[in-house]
């Protein structure tokens, strides 16, 4: 595996576990104020999770390159992840000259 995906994935590891802590610190606050156990384990699941999207989200966003049609208002894009510096190029290309550019 690539130092990258290696380094990547344990800052995806570490995202989880803190999301994690987020939940459950928010689950022991509403305890305090009497809230049924099955709401508190709904409502942090629920935290978790949208925590957790979030932070994939972000991390594969930065993680891609867009290529995008420079014509003015055409709003076509390719998202690339893990291309090499041809492959890359070779889309940046047929985005630039995609077929629906003379429409």
């Amino acid at each position: 595996m690539k130092p990258t995906m290696t380094r990547r994935r344990v800052i995806e590891l570490a995202g989880v576990t803190a999301s994690a802590a987020l939940a459950v610190a928010l689950g022991a606050r509403l305890s305090t104020y009497g809230v049924p156990v099955l709401l508190l384990v709904a409502c942090s699941t629920a935290c978790m999770t949208s925590f957790v999207t979030l932070l994939f989200r972000v991390s594969e966003a930065l993680s891609m390159t867009t290529h995008r049609c420079k014509r003015p208002g055409c709003d076509f894009q390719i998202h690339l992840r893990n291309a090499n510096a041809a492959e890359s190029r070779r889309w940046q290309e047929l985005a630039a000259d995609h077929p629906h550019r003379g429409l």
